[in-house]
């Protein structure tokens, strides 16, 4: 869980560099809020992919934690 907080706090520390490099660049009101939007998007969609890894990852060792849970619980049959 500690690299999915470090994942976050690198993503929101990008994010807010980006923002403020974005408004403080000599552009027109409309071309900083388009690229404000773009890189809005783009961080969206990277922090959307990184929750879906998560989630693989949890649903993964969930599985992985039942069939041994399963297996210890079944009775095991006497070979003769």
């Amino acid at each position: 869980m500690e690299s999915g907080k470090t994942a976050a706090g690198v993503l929101l520390g990008i994010g807010v560099g980006a923002l403020i490099g974005v408004l403080f660049a000599p552009a027109k009101g409309s071309k900083t809020r388009r690229k404000i939007m773009d890189k809005g998007q783009d961080y969206t969609d990277d922090l959307k992919d990184k929750f879906d890894d998560l989630l693989g990852s949890i649903s993964e060792r969930f599985e992985d934690f039942l069939t041994e849970a399963k297996a210890m619980v079944t009775p095991k049959e006497d070979v003769k």
